[in-house]
């Protein structure tokens, strides 16, 4: 018996150790992430002081730091690596629902037909016109895909043709740092003109003579756009310096307006805007004050015939739409047309001859409201869906009784219509086409309000496949932003049916900070509200799991930008909420970032988060700041992306932030960083190269929930 006993103990230790082996083995088989160097930094404001011991990740020309960005992307690379042939299954099915060959519906201006189109395999559009009908002969402005030849990054932005047709200007980045050369392309030549201007914002306006381009420049350090200059083609002197905005928390920028009387520099900062104008037939004139630049009056301009159309927050928190003749726009020459309403919040005007379209939300939609500008007798458009968006689109002919606008839900393609707004006839132009085939009755989308902790009702927007909801929940994944006022509307995505189709859940909270439900919206979501924010998020995943939409267990989320510092401050708060969240280009170290004014998004951001060089301001901000909260918690799985030469969010408050959590973290969750090095804020260019970013990103989601295809 004995014998026995001390064979099955034996038998047992050799169970034990060999179980302890092939422990240890997975353990030393298992990829070994980064370890970053720490160099302490102090940086001290309003006599305290903090340590940050990555500090020395700021500099994009060490080969130390791009060394270490190259060794995040090896450790992602090989921890991703049994889902290699998911992600490439999954980019071949994304890109397999894009129509390859494809073209935009035309818009008619100044006697052309202006439109965009795609050739197969092609990765950047070929930007076209046609002559007076479309059955002309087509003449192609410019093709972006033999432009991109030898380029990993290529974009092109802000087209603008001359009032006689013959010129084109537009600008050109091959870095993804948002400085644009600008250049000038003759039409009837197909020529390149003999001039190149740099560090542009891409954007520029031709005056009437056709001779005179003025263009807007970027500080080169802090890529705020600060001047105006104007350049006459052929001269030999100098372009002329028009307007710099002194202002350090402002912007600039000029345009021409509808009616082509008008050039337009445009000044504004987070709750403040001002402008100048000059009649577009005399670019030798002097811009005029539209009216006494005011901190905190915020308004838009539109204008028609003799008068200009003023949407402003002048006494009226939620806008309204005033009127003033063109000769004298001074604000006490302001007239009320449509007046304030406290559940309506005013967002565009579209003019017409015999007609005038506002775009205006309630309840978190946006409703079209078609005005007769002869009788006063105004309808609304019905669209049929309790969650939505809706738009006014390309109307640049003021004397037509079509209004063309864009309609998209979570479960209807983007559509885009011409609307008689005489005989209320709608006519349907262009659905995006899901190649393969797309049944919208397959899929449902609902608008839910999630109890906050403070009482206030936050809407979610959300969409599933019917046949693959269950009773008891479903994987979800929670998208979130909730900043500047950018109201996240719910439209529909053919990328976002990878995940539907696999029983997940897609849900956008409508958090405060965003505009959806008006501007208390907005401003209940920012300076010294700005938590009210990360608490709306959480309570929308907690609402979703109480509601059986989502399962506990398998809650993700995702955020980018600013909806990034959402990500980081909402898991350092509940770190257990959410399985795995991916924080796209986030902005995570507020502190640093915005007490440094030499770097991008500094000073013109004060208005939004607070100016730290104030106490009050700086303690609030830092009691937030995700790099500065990180501590020893059990953090979910978290991917990390960002791109090299990011203009809007350095590169380098995602990489420190990785660096800290992998150094502070409890238990053995992933995290990885993923750093674009041949792109900036808004990822790869190019139509397609983009989603490998996508695939990258949902394999790291289903992997985690278990779906390997």
């Amino acid at each position: 018996m004995r014998n026995i006993t001390l064979a099955l103990f034996a038998l047992l230790l050799c169970s034990m150790f060999a179980s302890c082996n092939q422990k240890e083995d997975a353990e030393m088989n298992k990829p070994v992430p980064p370890k970053a160097e720490k160099i302490e930094k102090k940086l001290t404001a309003h006599g305290q002081t903090r340590i940050d011991n990555y500090y020395w990740m700021n500099d994009r020309n060490d080969p130390k730091v791009i060394a270490y960005l190259e060794a995040e992307n090896a450790y992602t690379d090989t921890v991703m690596k049994h889902t290699e042939n998911f992600q490439e299954k999954l980019y071949d099915e994304i890109v397999g629902r894009i129509k390859q060959t494809d073209e935009s519906v035309p818009y008619k201006k100044n006697g052309y037909w202006y439109y965009t189109r795609f050739e197969e395999g092609q990765e950047y559009p070929i930007h076209c016109r046609k002559k007076e009908t479309l059955e002309a002969a087509e003449e192609v402005m410019l093709n972006v895909n033999v432009m991109a030849e030898g380029h990993e990054y290529f974009s092109v932005g802000g087209l603008n043709v001359s009032t006689n047709n013959e010129l084109l200007a537009y600008g050109v980045d091959t870095v993804g740092r948002r400085k644009y050369t600008l250049y000038v392309k003759n039409l009837k030549t197909g020529q390149i003109l003999d001039m190149s201007i740099p560090f542009t914002t891409g954007g520029s306006t031709w005056a009437n003579d056709n001779q005179t381009l003025f263009y807007t420049k970027k500080d080169e350090n802090t890529l705020r756009s600060n001047q105006i200059f104007k350049h006459r083609l052929g001269s030999k002197t100098e372009d002329v310096l028009i307007y710099e905005e002194e202002d350090d928390t402002f912007y600039t920028g000029i345009y021409k307006t509808k009616s082509q009387k008008f050039l337009v520099i445009w000044s504004g900062s987070t709750l403040t805007n001002d402008y100048r104008i000059l009649e577009a037939d005399n670019p030798e004139g002097d811009f005029k004050p539209f009216t006494t630049r005011e901190a905190g009056l915020e308004y838009s301009i539109q204008h028609f015939e003799d008068k200009f159309y003023v949407i402003t927050n002048w006494n009226a928190t939620n806008f309204k739409l005033m009127e003033t003749p063109d000769t004298k726009t001074a604000k006490e020459n302001w007239e009320e047309v449509i007046p304030h309403r406290k559940e309506v919040f005013l967002e565009g005007v579209e003019v017409f001859k015999k007609h005038m379209v506002i775009e205006e939300r309630e309840k978190g939609n946006t409703n079209l409201r078609v005005i007769n500008q002869e009788t006063k007798e105004e309808h609304y458009l019905d669209f049929g869906e309790e969650a939505y968006t809706a738009y006014t689109s390309v109307n640049l002919d003021f004397d037509s009784e079509l209004l063309r606008f864009g309609y998209t839900s979570m479960t209807t393609p983007s559509s885009v219509y011409d609307y008689n707004m005489r005989t209320r006839e709608k006519t349907l132009l262009k659905q995006q086409e899901v190649v393969g085939g797309y049944n919208p009755d397959e899929y449902e989308t609902k608008r839910l309000y999630a109890p906050s902790r403070d009482g206030v009702q936050i809407p979610i927007s959300l969409v599933y496949k019917k046949s693959l909801k269950k009773a008891e929940g479903n994987p979800t994944l929670l998208y979130g932003y909730g900043s500047y006022g950018a109201t996240i509307d719910p439209g529909f995505s053919s990328v976002r049916l990878s995940l539907l189709d696999r029983g997940f859940v897609f849900a956008i909270a409508h958090i405060r900070g965003g505009q959806l439900l008006g501007r208390e919206w907005y401003e209940d979501g920012k300076m010294f509200k700005k938590k009210n924010t990360f608490n709306d998020f959480i309570d929308c995943g907690e609402y979703l799991i109480d509601s059986k939409y989502a399962i506990k267990e398998e809650l993700y989320a995702r955020g980018g930008s600013a909806g990034g510092l959402l990500m980081g401050a909402v898991i350092n708060q509940r770190p257990d909420l959410f399985k795995g969240v991916i924080a796209a280009v986030p902005f995570v170290d507020v502190m640093t970032t915005m007490l440094d004014e030499s770097i991008p998004l500094t000073t013109g951001e004060y208005d939004e988060w607070g100016n730290p060089n104030e106490l009050e301001s700086y303690e609030y901000m830092l009691s937030y700041s995700p790099y500065d909260h990180v501590s020893a918690q059990e953090y979910p799985n978290l991917l990390v992306t960002t791109g090299l030469h990011d203009s809007q969010v350095q590169y380098w408050e995602p990489a420190k932030w990785v660096a800290k959590l992998r150094e502070m973290k409890t238990g053995d969750n992933t995290i990885l960083l993923e750093t674009n090095m041949d792109a900036g804020h808004g990822g790869a260019s190019g139509r397609f190269k983009q989603f490998k970013e996508t695939a990258l990103e949902y394999a790291f989601i289903l992997d985690l929930a278990g779906v390997s295809e």
